[in-house]
């Protein structure tokens, strides 16, 4: 029986214990997964959809944590499914360990939503940041901007897009839980948000996932990357062993957060508002701006390479690699490691010599080019 045939499902007495608030039998975060799995199944409503969406919008249900994680659960095991065994076997003979990077798969997205309209941040730091790292990037055609990761991609000759689903006119649960969803297995990975207050949530929710290298970023502007104009607030989580009470020296292994700000500065560059990282641009003039910072066309101090590069700096950080005390880049790398640690005990300096050398020695364009190469190989 296909999924278009399945039994419908009527979630009503679900919806009724949802509005209004005050049920004596709160719904679980493992009931609301479930409704939403049977989204993927074609077995409610439109009109039963769209209510338990909005019914958790304006409960604020949609920004608790475990629901956000058990939903992207439920997403993945709905979604189609990849061949990790394929993929593992691909990873453990192509990925480089370096520092504390184990060469696992690494990704950097942000929720959107942020309605700054700046330039494709996260997008152009996979690609630098695949120079050296294994990038497993997850994104979206835009929601709120002129430009999403698969707009801008669609853009670089890769026959990539993908008809979005239409949305409800406010923010849902999905517009959340994308970030989240990545169907890869991913040793490290940066997610920004667009609000302060869904910050230490996402980190909360990544956490209840399983995450055991993360950061969660929101720039003080409500901006869904490590804001380019002033301070950054940061959520870090990272695996500590605590020993085991009562069992000897056996231990098991913790999640820690870690809340710090960041700073332009704690990267060695200056700060520059928004307004010069936020052209505003349709897709192709965004993958022209793209191609010059590939191609080392865009002077040392642009203000939209700063914001690239502090970007790609934080996900190397987060991976482990600037933990390495030797540098064996090759392509005019010096071999010389910045040290210095920042906030959070990052290497962020190091950070952007790596992402500087990710382009100044082509090969940030190389893995690019290599990707459009394969992309394009596929049939429709």
């Amino acid at each position: 029986m296909s999924s278009q045939q399945l039994a419908p499902v009527d979630i009503k007495p679900l919806l009724s214990r949802l509005w209004p608030l005050g049920h004596p039998k709160p719904v679980t975060a493992d009931e609301i997964a479930e409704a939403i799995s049977y989204f993927f199944t074609n077995q409610v409503s439109d009109v039963q959809a769209s209510s338990l969406l909005m019914c958790l919008h304006f409960t604020g249900l949609d920004r608790h944590a475990d629901v956000l994680a058990k939903t992207a659960a439920a997403m993945l095991k709905a979604s189609a499914q990849i061949d990790k065994t394929a993929l593992r076997s691909v990873v453990e003979q192509r990925g480089r360990k370096e520092g504390n990077y184990n060469g696992g798969l690494c990704d950097i997205v942000g929720t959107g939503g942020d309605a700054h309209n700046t330039f494709n941040i996260s997008t152009t730091s996979s690609i630098l940041a695949s120079s050296l790292l294994l990038l497993s990037k997850h994104g979206n055609k835009a929601s709120t901007s002129k430009s999403g990761s698969a707009d801008l991609l669609a853009n670089m000759a890769n026959p990539l897009p993908r008809k979005s689903p239409a949305q409800l006119p406010w923010r849902t649960v999905f517009n959340l839980v994308g970030p989240l969803a990545n169907p890869t297995d991913l040793e490290a990975r940066m997610i920004g948000v667009a609000r302060k207050d869904i910050g230490p949530v996402f980190a909360d929710a990544l956490r209840i996932a399983g995450a055991k290298k993360a950061m969660v970023v929101c720039g003080d502007e409500e901006l869904d990357e490590i804001s380019c104009a002033g301070d950054t607030l940061c959520w870090m989580l990272s695996s500590s062993s605590k020993e085991e009470e009562g069992k000897g020296s056996g231990s098991n292994e913790e999640i820690e957060v870690e809340h710090f700000l960041l700073h332009p500065r704690d990267f060695g560059l200056p700060a520059h508002p928004l307004s010069t990282v936020s052209p505003g641009k349709e897709p192709a003039e965004n993958a022209a701006i793209l191609a010059r910072i590939l191609n080392g066309q865009v002077p040392d101090d642009d203000p939209i390479l700063h914001f690239v590069l502090i970007n790609t700096a934080a996900l190397f950080v987060v991976s482990g690699i600037c933990e390495a005390e030797t540098s064996d880049m090759g392509h005019g790398d010096d071999g010389v490691v910045i040290q210095e640690r920042g906030p959070g005990g990052g290497r962020w300096r190091e950070g952007v010599r790596r992402a500087r050398w990710a382009i100044k020695s082509g090969e940030a364009a190389r893995q690019w080019a290599g990707f459009v190469e394969v992309t394009n190989s596929f049939s429709e």
